[in-house]
């Protein structure tokens, strides 16, 4: 993922009328403020969503945007495809039908998700094109990057119906971890809660291709359909209809 950093003496020039030798001059005056503060020099590190203001008056930023979406069945978990429907699609076309459907509320009222906003998202933990539920958007990398490390063990459970019935040996089987020879791993620990003779929650830390299908595949039991529920502490409500999104609130973010 490329860096959203730049100096701020092309910050400055990128931005306003004044060319990169006049920034100094700008500086001695305190006319530039970054986060509040003075500025303190031309190589100042101005990441993705600083906040620069020169003269009083705030210049082009971005502000970080953290979305959960009920992903429904039949949509790519991805930015762009020429075939298929794509969750930015999905999150276009209800920006569309309701301009101010996706709002969180700040400190001058509602902020609004824009079409344009749409183009810095991309994806924190894919799901399969038939698979559903609780999928996460950002343009920060580094909450994204956070929230995806392996050694974090964030735990994502699963609603799983299967086309044979279950037994006891599955949940022992999950549990023990299975061989991938693919990868030349054996998988973390895995959760097998049985509901019912077809329908169980599987609870895994980490996110092997697949690894969900190919486990029950080793008992030559397919899986019909697949429902992300929860990621760490965030569970996908039930009011947030299939293909509907909405903002995370901060302590939603704070606890991933």
């Amino acid at each position: 993922m490329k860096s959203h950093s730049t100096r701020l003496d092309r910050f400055i020039s990128a931005n306003t009328d004044i060319n990169r030798r006049d920034v100094r001059l700008a500086l001695a005056k305190k006319r530039i403020t970054v986060d509040g503060e003075v500025a303190t020099g031309i190589s100042q590190c101005i990441g993705q969503f600083s906040k620069v203001s020169l003269d009083g008056v705030a210049l082009k930023t971005s502000s970080p945007l953290y979305l959960i979406m009920n992903k429904p069945k039949g949509v790519v978990s991805a930015t762009k495809d020429e075939k298929n429907k794509t969750v930015l699609d999905v999150l276009a076309e209800q920006i569309k039908f309701d301009p101010q459907a996706i709002f969180q509320p700040n400190e001058n009222g509602k902020e609004y998700l824009r079409t344009e906003d749409l183009d810095g998202l991309h994806i924190v933990g894919r799901l399969d094109f038939n698979s559903s539920g609780l999928l996460l958007l950002t343009n920060d990398g580094r909450w994204s990057r956070r929230v995806s490390l392996p050694e974090r063990r964030i735990e994502k459970r699963y609603r799983v119906t299967v086309d044979k019935p279950l037994t006891q040996v599955y949940v022992n089987d999950f549990y023990q971890g299975m061989y991938f020879a693919y990868e030349n791993i054996t998988t973390r620990p895995v959760r097998l809660n049985i509901l019912s003779d077809y329908v169980a929650e599987v609870d895994l830390v980490e996110g092997r291709y697949h690894q969900i299908k190919r486990m029950f595949g080793r008992f030559q039991n397919t899986v019909l359909e697949l429902h992300r529920q929860s990621v760490g502490e965030l569970v996908m409500e039930s009011a947030l209809l299939p293909g509907h999104s909405r903002f995370l609130t901060n302590s939603e973010v704070l606890s991933l």
